[in-house]
């Protein structure tokens, strides 16, 4: 059986979201699908990015175009090659594929957060992945909430789709001197700080971050610093401004995108995790901070009040008060807080990557 991976979103410098999905599944798919003839279509480039040992019959093929690489670049060598399978881990399924095509929806937040997203890109994508799920074979859903909004707005079949959770990867061994040092980089000290990882943009809900920071500082009187550690994104201007302007703005640390090792060190000496955002497919980095023994306090709505359950604080992300009051929940009482970190650990158990492997090796091969 010959299979195709579209694998260009994992093999790059910078991963976050989809790209670290299709990272991880590919690199957990090397077991299940081992006698297996599969190939793994990159970009220009994208061979040297590839820092894992491939199974007998697994190769890696650069496709060297620079424009419209999926409907095209990928259509093409699809026709030629005549595979029997082809798994899309990122949304965009191409034109020419294989009748047995299965496709991963990450999630619809161009639909549920349109303000987001400029109107060609709320276009764009919406145009894409309701082709993606027309076209593909099968659907896997990384939650059942993306499953929903599927089933609601585009009206898919529930049959076409399965829910498979993301896994999580096996938190980095701390070395307490480096997280020192990484920490000083940014002139925060372990426990002094309240953490967001993500993109600094509208959907992440920023600003309801800065203004609950504001009350906490001003009414409950706390003296942590607040740390907001990733890349720019839409509207990140206006949330800009509203650090400028914040009354606490010599305590609010703005990182830029970290590395892997940095995030860790950050998530590490955090003394609570911020992830109010406002449409979450699926939500690893909840996950992430649990692993490191941080509590969480997040969004009830989307998939994140799914992703953590009972083991976070969860808000109405609308309002931040409510995300105030969640924070001081855990600095204020230590048996809350020591609470939340058992139950952040006993949720790790349920997102397991080999399992996701599995189901989804399963998936790539059923016949029909």
């Amino acid at each position: 059986m010959k299979i195709a991976i579209d694998a260009s979103p994992a093999f790059r410098a910078e991963r976050t979201g989809i790209e670290e999905y299709t990272y991880q599944i590919i690199k957990h798919l090397r077991s299940p699908l081992s006698g297996e003839d599969v190939t793994l279509f990159v970009k220009r480039g994208g061979r040297a990015q590839v820092d894992f040992k491939l199974p007998p019959g697994w190769r890696v093929r650069e496709i060297w175009m620079p424009r419209l690489w999926t409907y095209v670049g990928l259509s093409l060598v699809l026709l030629v090659g005549r595979y029997d399978r082809l798994f899309v881990p990122g949304h965009v399924v191409p034109p020419i594929h294989p009748k047995q095509t299965v496709v991963v929806i990450h999630g619809l937040e161009y639909e549920r957060v349109p303000d987001a997203f400029s109107a060609r890109e709320r276009r764009s994508m919406r145009f894409s992945i309701k082709r993606s799920c027309r076209w593909a074979r099968r659907i896997l859903c990384v939650s059942n909430n993306t499953k929903k909004d599927l089933k609601d707005l585009y009206q898919i079949s529930q049959n076409k789709m399965r829910v498979v959770y993301e896994g999580v990867n096996p938190a980095p061994r701390i070395d307490h001197h480096k997280t020192q040092d990484a920490l000083a980089k940014w002139h925060i000290t372990k426990g002094g700080y309240l953490l967001f990882i993500g993109r600094i943009e509208t959907r992440k809900n920023i600003i309801t971050i800065l203004q609950a920071y504001e009350m906490l500082r001003e009414h409950f009187h706390i003296a942590h610093k607040l740390v907001l550690a990733g890349k720019s994104g839409v509207g990140y201007d206006e949330i800009l401004r509203h650090v400028e302007e914040h009354p606490f703005r010599e305590d609010i640390i703005m990182t830029g995108f970290v590395s892997d090792d940095e995030k860790w060190s950050l998530l590490a000496g955090a003394h609570v995790f911020l992830f109010p955002t406002l449409y979450e497919g699926f939500g690893l980095p909840v996950l992430e901070a649990q692993q490191m023994g941080v509590p969480v306090v997040t969004s009830k709505t989307s998939s994140l009040g799914e992703v953590a359950k009972n083991s976070a604080v969860t808000i109405d992300p609308m309002v931040p008060q409510e995300l105030a009051e969640g924070v001081q929940s855990l600095l204020g009482d230590a048996d809350v807080y020591a609470a939340y970190v058992t139950k952040g650990r006993e949720n790790l158990e349920r997102f397991d990557w080999n399992r996701a492997a599995k189901l989804t090796a399963k998936m790539i091969v059923m016949s029909s």
